[in-house]
């Protein structure tokens, strides 16, 4: 089974959070999960939620501030295993095209 998880863990703070966010994106490294940092949260894959919600703690517990939003949404799809990537190439599928449009300027 594969779990997936979309991940969001920011200090709540003035100024940039990309400090705070690079150690939280680096906790996940000490877990068996795969990630892909995005311009607004982090997707993670693990085989099991246990894995999953470990990572998502250790990442939020890398975080030192006064204060530390974090948002976890979990795709626990137990009947089929299925990779973020996957998902991705299945709506791309449906679209004729590659999920993804740079905007113009």
């Amino acid at each position: 089974m594969t779990v997936i998880g979309f991940l969001s863990v920011a200090p709540v703070i003035e100024g940039s959070m990309a400090e705070a966010v690079a150690k939280a994106v680096a906790a996940l490294d000490e877990f068996d999960v795969g990630y892909e940092t995005t311009p607004m949260g982090t997707i993670i894959e693990a085989d099991d939620s246990a894995e999953l919600f470990a990572a998502a703690g250790a990442a939020h517990d890398a975080v030192d501030a006064d204060r530390v939003s974090t948002f976890l949404k979990v795709d626990d799809k137990r009947t089929v295993e299925q990779s973020a990537n996957e998902k991705v190439e299945a709506v791309e599928e449906q679209l004729g095209r590659e999920a993804k449009r740079e905007r113009s300027e």
